[in-house]
């Protein structure tokens, strides 16, 4: 449907014609948004030279809150309006109520009129008798209250009798009718309320019972997907496209085109999961895919994994087999596993006949030249060729016989439209460059703006999600679909998902991965999905942490890093098993137990262990040499140090207390090589401080070496991509190595991706690296949760 109305005047204009005041005049313009639709509400409703600042607020509620779904009815309510026989907030209020509820179904007038109180008329005396009974009915707590009482309530009690009577003069009669009964304010009426400390109740040594009626999460919470709509659905108007003449396209499926579309899906959600295969996948990725395959799986339906291969310069075999590996770490299985070039003969058919329309032409202008004229709103000099003549030129560029560069194909849109997105966008260019799918078949290619939404209504899907950065392309999506007469995807956009201490555009990820700033796409520093996958992280944590942060539009956030940790947490502190490995030996003689003694204790692997549960414990030999930390001793104790000081005992976990008796210098009296101790076999001392260590566990034999890679943020700020200099922000602390840690004999046979909490020192998975004679961990993530105890 489009509607064609004459214009005059600029926006701020216009909007001090309705009576809007000059601040919200100029604030209105700062709102691109809001802008158009109030632009185009005027226009509809033939006000554009002025009218009483009544009518002009009421279209100003128009344009921010009218329901999407009924852009159909939007002319109607306008004529209402200008009649002034919808004359009332609470009028307008009610009519939106209706007209959601109706979409863009036909209604009957007389309904519409009794929903919204049309030709309802409450005298002054109906709204004095109303405030006088409902003064009445809470006239013991008004006078206890006084000037505080809260007049809201008064006013919604006197709504809810009379929904059509004047608000202003509701409020005039409640001030008066308050004063009448209070008179004036007193001192004490002007006094802020003092507040009472609350007494602490007494403490009751009785078990807190549970609460037998929790607060329970809302579906929302519970279901992210419900804010979608059904597949049937998608008949309803739900984005505008306003041109330049003032010409506004409200784009929706006919009946026929909606019912078709059924036929092929079987009533369905189909969603699609489109990358292109030009890198890894991050973390941003992980947020889509739980988006589209999240809802097709709630649905019960289907979702698609489509390369967007239109490029063929940037495609590699590589890409592609990675991003359907972690698709399914990712927990996804896709219905059907598709390429955007399985349809380049359905879209040069479909380009030919746009040509045929009238809606796309050859260009000869050069990249430079498109981007100045872009930038003047001015037409290609081709523009309005024959549309012979662009046919004729459009199957020699696909037959090779233009040079590459010399002509593209562009879409007839709007180049003095306000979203530069209608600027002529090019549907098709030249590049002689055999593609990795199709061979050498085509030398002709389509654009991502061409191909991506009409692909989607080839593989009729029902849900085209996105994120934010694509909504100004939402014009261009519709737009295209409309002139070509084919069925339209329901399209919606959320927030990307942004991560702090990282980077997550694919140029600067591929910078820091061939300019060897890091180790590989998987390198466990970075957000990509195969380096949080290397580092130890589980597909089911990231998957509730996206789940956590929901699917909304509220878009320019940074997602604290620790938020994704407290997940990776929560999740390893139920499967991973535990174990003891000390990274920076300090080698411990206990000078009482003989030499070559080797006692065999247990240690949990499980915090809950039963002590029936042999499964649930490992071996671990204790000699008369152990090792533990560098950093749990000191020279100096203090009364906040629980480590190993000289003449201060500590518990071995799962061991004994020892006791420093004597410390061994090096040559430079400093550094400490060796400490002489006595434990405890009695286990009578309870020192506060607990140690992990390593024994030997035979005479002179070392405990099993190990590597542990401890990985922190890459980047020191939060926000690197906004820097210039951002390489410069680099963390040189995102990856120490400690190549000598010793580890209990039970990790000997850790397989490659196993993982294990430390004792006191985190998380920790096996890396490939690994080989039979050296085991190499990575550090996942620390014990510390500052999100946690922050709250969630």
């Amino acid at each position: 449907m489009v509607v064609k109305e004459g214009s005059s005047g600029t926006p701020l204009e216009l909007f001090l014609n309705i009576g809007l005041d000059e601040r919200t005049a100029r604030n209105t313009i700062a709102n691109n948004k809001v802008t158009t639709n109030l632009t185009a509400v005027i226009h509809e409703a033939g006000i554009s030279e002025g009218c009483n600042r009544t009518i002009g607020n009421l279209l100003y509620t128009v344009a921010t809150k009218y329901p999407a779904n009924a852009l159909i009815h939007r002319p109607t309510l306008l004529e209402y309006i200008v009649s002034l026989k919808i004359k009332t907030p609470a009028q307008l209020e009610a009519a939106f109520s209706f007209l959601s509820k109706t979409a863009s179904e036909s209604f009957k007038l007389n309904e519409f009129e009794e929903a919204c109180g049309v030709g309802v008329e409450v005298s002054v005396e109906d709204i004095e008798r109303t405030v006088n009974e409902v003064f009445e009915q809470n006239k013991e707590l008004i006078l206890e209250l006084r000037y505080r009482t809260n007049v809201g309530d008064l006013f919604a009690h006197v709504r809810k009798r009379l929904p059509w009577a004047d608000p202003k003069i509701v409020k005039q009669l409640i001030d008066a009718k308050l004063f009448q009964l209070l008179g004036e304010r007193t001192a004490a009426d002007n006094e802020k309320p003092s507040k009472q400390k609350k007494e602490k109740p007494a403490k009751v040594e009785e078990k807190k019972v549970a609460d037998e009626n929790p607060v329970q999460p809302s579906e929302e919470d519970l279901n992210p997907f419900l804010i979608f709509p059904n597949p049937d659905e998608n008949f309803k108007v739900h984005t505008e496209i306003f041109f330049s003449d003032n010409s506004v396209l409200r784009c929706c499926n006919t009946k026929e085109m909606l019912d078709k579309h059924l036929k092929a899906t079987g009533g369905k959600v189909f969603t699609r999961f489109p990358p292109e295969p030009n890198g890894y996948l991050h973390i941003g990725h992980a947020k889509a895919l739980f988006v589209s395959f999240g809802l097709a799986k709630e649905r019960d339906g289907c979702c698609y994994l489509r390369y967007d291969d239109t490029n063929p310069e940037a495609e590699k075999k590589e890409y592609i087999d990675h991003i359907e590996e972690i698709v399914e770490w990712m927990g996804w299985k896709p219905f059907k596993i598709t390429y955007t070039s399985d349809y380049f003969q359905d879209l040069y058919d479909l380009a030919v006949e746009l040509i045929r329309r009238g809606h796309a032409y050859i260009d000869h202008q050069t990249p430079d030249e498109i981007k100045e004229y872009r930038e003047k709103k001015m037409n290609s000099p081709w523009r309005d060729r024959p549309i012979a003549e662009s046919l004729k030129l459009f199957d020699e560029m696909r037959r090779g016989m233009i040079e590459e560069g010399k002509a593209t194909l562009r879409m007839k849109q709007d180049m003095q439209s306000d979203n530069y997105n209608m600027y002529d966008l090019i549907a098709y260019r030249i590049k002689f460059t055999p593609h990795p799918h199709s061979g050498d078949k085509w030398c002709i290619y389509p654009s991502y703006d061409y191909a991506h939404c009409i692909v989607d209504s080839l593989e009729n899907v029902t849900h085209s999600l996105c994120t934010l950065e694509f909504e100004t392309r939402r014009a261009s999506y519709y737009w295209l679909l409309h002139a070509l007469g084919i069925y339209q995807p329901y399209v919606w956009e959320y927030s990307r998902l942004n991560v702090t201490n990282t980077v997550m555009s694919k140029r600067k990820l591929n910078f820091l991965v061939t300019k060897k700033y890091v180790d590989g796409w998987d390198d466990p520093r970075l957000m990509t999905l195969a380096g949080l996958r290397r580092r130890g992280v589980t597909s089911t944590a990231i998957n509730a942490f996206i789940r956590g942060i929901g699917i909304t539009r509220s878009d320019g956030s940074l997602i604290r890093l620790d938020r994704l940790e407290y997940h990776i947490r929560e999740e390893l502190n139920k499967t991973a098993s535990r174990a003891m490995v000390v990274l920076d030996p300090l080698k411990v003689v206990i000078t009482n137990l003989e030499s070559g003694s080797i006692v065999d204790l247990e240690a949990k692997k499980w915090p809950d262990a039963h002590t029936d549960d042999t499964d649930a414990f490992y071996k671990v030999p204790f000699s008369n040499v152990v090792y533990i930390e560098q950093s749990d001793f000191r020279m100096k104790d203090s009364k906040d140090y629980y480590g190993l000081a000289p003449g201060k005992s500590v518990l071995l976990r799962y061991a004994f207390p020892i006791k420093c008796t004597e410390v061994v210098l090096a040559d430079d009296n400093e550094s400490v090589i060796e400490i002489r101790a006595e434990y405890d076999p009695s286990k009578k001392t309870k020192p506060k401080g607990v140690l992990h260590w390593v024994a030997e566990p035979s005479p002179g034999v070392d405990p099993l070496k190990v590597e542990v890679r401890l990985f922190d943020k890459l980047f020191k700020s939060e926000n690197p991509a906004e820097l210039d200099d951002w390489l410069s922000d680099l963390n040189p602390q995102s990856k120490v190595v400690m190549s000598s840690a010793y580890a209990v004999p039970s990790l000997k046979n850790a397989a490659t991706g196993e993982r294990f909490q430390f004792e006191r020192l985190g998380y920790f998975v096996v890396d490939k690296d690994s080989t039979p004679d050296k085991l190499v961990f990575n550090r996942t993530v620390t014990l510390r949760d500052s999100y946690g105890k922050a709250g969630k």
